[in-house]
């Protein structure tokens, strides 16, 4: 079954219930989750969901890409397909979707997201979509063996392994977040 608003209204819930210094920068998506609009999906505007993937190897390096549409470095992530049915498992797809990595060496820290960040994308004409939002829901993964395979040429222009600090200063606080969280049980 697909991913529900009710599903990411309450991934969001558990969330902030962990991170309530996020509550206040997440207050509209809160809003618009409230008055329903099938978030899971791509052609919903003003906000949709995406997924992103925080893989971190053997504790010391983690995996960023090069997007191709932002020009900039970040974790690999993306849209919601409609076959997905929980929003980390759609993590692990894009994940390992745009890095060529085997999905078998991908283990998720926690079932709870690391990061939830709420952000502006600017029009987009050629894919016909207006100015828009992205609630943008991060888990972290562990792996010890995980290569980088064939990348997704359409999505990313490359892709490798950053020393975390590195990796900290490209994309921000939730690598911190991706070493520090415990793991927890589903």
């Amino acid at each position: 079954m697909a991913i529900s608003d009710s599903d990411i209204s309450g991934v969001l819930a558990a969330y902030l219930e962990r991170y309530p210094e996020d509550a206040g920068q997440l207050s509209e998506p809160l809003r618009l989750l409230a008055q329903g609009g099938d978030f899971a999906s791509r052609r919903s505007f003003p906000m949709h969901v995406t997924v992103g993937g925080l893989l971190v190897r053997d504790g010391t390096e983690i995996l960023l890409i090069e997007h191709l549409a932002y020009g900039i470095t970040l974790q690999p992530g993306g849209h919601l397909e409609p076959t997905d049915t929980t929003l980390v498992d759609a993590a692990v797809r894009e994940l390992t979707e745009e890095t060529g990595i085997d999905p078998c060496q991908v283990f998720p820290v926690s079932s709870a997201p690391v990061y939830i960040e709420y952000g502006r994308v600017p029009a987009r004409p050629k894919k016909d979509e207006p100015e828009h939002y992205h609630l943008d829901i991060g888990y972290a993964f562990t792996t010890s063996r995980a290569e980088i395979g064939c990348i997704q040429e359409s999505e990313v222009t490359g892709a490798g392994w950053y020393p975390m600090d590195l990796a900290e200063r490209l994309v921000g606080h939730r690598i911190a977040r991706a070493v520090s969280t415990p793991a927890q049980a589903g």
